[in-house]
């Protein structure tokens, strides 16, 4: 199941208490004080991990409490400190604090960490005359995590439009495929492999009038295009349901348009699909009058014409 959103609590632990103690011994009529001090409690950290591609986990477990630090002892020994609890995240979590929204970090490289609820420090003990303290207290907040997944290339374009096909067609992602829309219902991932480069397609569920203020969930989509350099806009150009081609390309861009995030400003790659179906050709040719742009007609079903599609996205890569 993917997740690409999620409110943990975390807390890190408290610092260990410095001790009050003396060494006596036959030789000294007055205790030496010898207290130590305690230890540092757990921090609490968020690490990237590239292998990981959904935040399924922390809708089960939310709350996060690290260890306290050990309390000193006398002879001047210190307390041990609390391990570090890891909490680890997909590339491109957003990390957020659910109190002010202020974004803590965007974690786009992998093993990177951000330690968000630092330990308690130890309380000082008694050695060298001092008064000997208590541990401070652990750090508590709350956070959202957000994941924006992180590709070259996302494939946009209203619900059965051949999509999750073309996906299948030119990576190793295997999506489910069926005869109606909204077969996708969060984002795909594959690597292709061109003849230069191997890059990342994300596969991204079908939009509609509407996504950009949130209609059929539209606006959590959108943004998983955010990081994207590329976008491949799929039409399906032999007009299903009797759906006009360049009705649904301009209806697409006005919703990327409106949603923002700079998403018209990305170069777009403009694949005419189901080319094996009747009408398309000459829907493709009126297409081409208005729209002054390259296209690629494609059948994803037949796969037809996708090295020509994907060698133009790698070049521009």
């Amino acid at each position: 199941m993917f997740i690409d959103s999620a409110k943990i609590h975390v807390k890190s632990g408290d610092g260990g208490r410095g001790c009050g103690s003396f060494y006596h011994d036959k030789y000294r009529r007055y205790g030496v004080p010898d207290g130590g001090d305690g230890g540092k409690g757990a921090d609490i950290i968020i690490r990237a991990d590239s292998k990981l591609c959904t935040l399924l986990d922390y809708r089960y477990k939310r709350d996060f409490r690290g260890k306290h630090g050990a309390h000193g002892s006398s002879n001047n020994r210190k307390g041990r400190d609390a391990e570090a609890i890891i909490i680890p995240v997909p590339l491109g979590t957003v990390v957020q604090d659910a109190s002010t929204g202020f974004i803590l970090r965007d974690m786009c490289r992998d093993a990177e960490e951000l330690v968000v609820a630092p330990g308690g420090a130890g309380g000082r003990g008694n050695r060298g005359n001092r008064e000997p303290a208590e541990g401070a207290a652990g750090f508590v907040r709350d956070l959202i995590l957000d994941l924006k997944v992180i590709a070259a290339a996302g494939i946009v374009g209203f619900p059965n439009a051949g999509k999750s096909t073309l996906i299948s067609a030119i990576s190793n992602a295997r999506p489910a495929i069926a005869a109606y829309p909204f077969t996708t219902k969060f984002p795909i991932l594959g690597v292709v492999r061109a003849q230069n480069k191997n890059f990342i397609v994300a596969d991204i569920p079908g939009l509609i009038e509407g996504a950009s203020t949130g209609r059929g969930l539209g606006d959590k989509f959108l943004r998983h295009i955010e990081r994207t350099r590329i976008l491949i806009h799929v039409i399906d150009m032999a007009g299903f349901e009797g759906r006009d081609p360049l009705t649904d390309y301009r209806s697409i861009n006005k919703e990327l348009k409106n949603y923002g995030a700079d998403l018209t400003k990305k170069t777009q790659v403009i694949a005419a699909n189901k080319m094996d179906l009747d009408g398309a050709k000459a829907n493709l040719v009126r297409f081409r009058k208005t729209i002054k742009k390259k296209i690629y007609p494609i059948s994803a079903l037949n796969k037809e014409g996708l090295e020509e599609l994907v060698d133009a996205v790698a070049k521009y890569l």
